[in-house]
């Protein structure tokens, strides 16, 4: 079911997620940029959660983009081993680390940080929207990708990339550094795939509820 609409003021009407969002952090558990791109990579396909539970060994053993570059596939594989495609993710970690070298090198804009191996735009958006960078582009993870099409933003689609510009086109560049992971976490919380709408800010303004009969005006 497509309930795109298009043509709506969604600054406004998705300011109670932002609200209730704004700077809230990532669910991967990084302390600082080096480990964040690290997981970030690593959480392609796979889950926050497995990231966060292998990051500590992870870490103690490569604390910093340097470490990581003196080092090779074969030391590092034991550490990721539990990682969805972790052969593939050690080469792309090992190339960056030798590419960057040190933690204060690590790019802070789009162009360059998609450069690196195992970073895509969606990444890339994530580490400069944790670290507070200007934003060249919206998030669109697989929650976004979900919830967008539901509440009306966009039309239905699968492709990440597709999605985020379709979100670019229909939102203000004024919210873009928060409104990805805005409506990520109404996804993982609120507007899951069986969505929880009585539990939702914006159920005024989303198709969804309104084309269902959780709405009790249908």
């Amino acid at each position: 079911m497509n309930l795109f609409k298009g043509n709506e003021n969604w600054e406004d009407k998705l300011k109670p997620i932002l609200n209730k969002y704004s700077r809230k952090k990532h669910p991967l558990e990084y302390q600082n940029t080096y480990q964040l791109l690290v997981m970030v990579v690593l959480s392609a396909q796979d889950s926050d959660a497995n990231i966060n539970k292998i990051a500590p060994a992870l870490f103690e053993v490569f604390p910093n983009m340097k470490s990581l570059s003196v080092s090779n596939v074969e030391e590092l594989l034991p550490y990721i081993a539990k990682v969805r495609n972790y052969t593939t993710k050690a080469n792309w970690l090992i190339e960056i680390a030798q590419e960057i070298k040190e933690d204060n090198a690590i790019p802070m804009n789009l162009k360059d940080l998609i450069a690196l191996k195992g970073i895509g735009r969606k990444s890339a958006n994530v580490i400069l929207h944790e670290s507070q960078k200007p934003a060249e582009g919206i998030i669109a993870d697989l929650h976004v990708i979900r919830v967008a099409p539901r509440i009306g933003i966009i039309p239905e689609t699968k492709d990440g990339l597709k999605a985020e510009k379709l979100l670019m086109a229909a939102i203000k560049r004024s919210i873009w550094d928060e409104i990805g992971m805005a409506i990520s976490f109404l996804g993982r919380e609120t507007c899951r795939p069986k969505p929880k709408c009585y539990e939702c800010l914006i159920t005024e303004h989303c198709s969804y509820f309104r084309q269902t009969k959780l709405n009790p005006l249908f």
